[in-house]
């Protein structure tokens, strides 16, 4: 199982040419408390502050030609520089439906990480030139493509930022959730114990720990070979 490191602080930089779609998820529930703790700083830096021209242009028609654009190596390299000098980033991220499969096991290891930089793309992507030079990771949230990578920063930035220490009222919530350990969360229920016939399962009602955790670890796997056998395929 998966338990943070005590970190000061986490650092988040965001490159994006819409960083009004950044503002909302980020300023909210979750997210809004681990900034307002000063556990998590999140900054967006719009890429057009380096754009090649007085037009704001940070795109450009791709060599071979084709359909789309595509977001030039210059501004990026610059950005990403400017943003060198000032930070130390243990993985420059660029979001991508051609990069590594997004799920718990890297949230949990980026959650590790102090200083992170992500690339949000557009268009027809960016410049293979930043890829090769500038990104140490890439990242996809699942096989489909978006617009734009913002949304699917804001997903990361999500599921790291609730696994840092003190972010979540219980500290230990975290580290039940679905996926850690390979397996899905077991059922939940509140009040009332009988609703329309419905009842809680008695092991819930009992208040012993044991029974308790036994219970849960026992629906953890037979939801997870119900729904999601290929997540255990590798312990059987």
């Amino acid at each position: 199982m998966h338990i943070q490191k005590s970190l000061d602080k986490m650092k988040i930089d965001i490159i994006t040419v819409l960083p009004e779609l950044l503002e909302s998820p980020f300023s909210h529930s979750i997210m809004k408390r681990a900034r307002d703790k000063g556990l998590l700083e999140v900054n967006t830096h719009h890429l057009r502050n380096w754009a090649v021209n007085s037009y704001g242009q940070v795109d450009d028609y791709q060599y071979g030609g084709g359909a789309g654009m595509v977001m030039m190596c210059e501004p990026l390299a610059n950005a990403i520089e400017t943003l060198q000098q000032e930070t130390k980033y243990d993985e420059v991220i660029y979001v991508t439906p051609d990069g590594e499969l997004f799920n718990q096991k890297t949230a949990n290891q980026l959650s590790l990480k102090e200083n992170l930089l992500i690339i949000c793309g557009h268009y027809k992507g960016i410049d293979q030139r930043i890829r090769d030079h500038f990104v140490t990771r890439e990242i996809s949230i699942g096989d489909y493509v978006l617009s734009g990578g913002e949304l699917a920063a804001a997903i990361i930035v999500d599921a790291i930022g609730r696994l840092i220490p003190g972010v979540l009222n219980d500290e230990t919530s975290a580290l039940f959730d679905s996926f850690q350990d390979d397996l899905l969360a077991p059922p939940v229920y509140t009040r009332p114990a009988d609703f329309r016939g419905w009842k809680v399962p008695e092991e819930l009602l009992t208040g012993d720990p044991k029974i308790i955790n036994a219970w849960r670890l026992e629906e953890s796997i037979r939801i997870t070979d119900l729904k999601r056998p290929n997540l255990r395929k590798d312990d059987q």
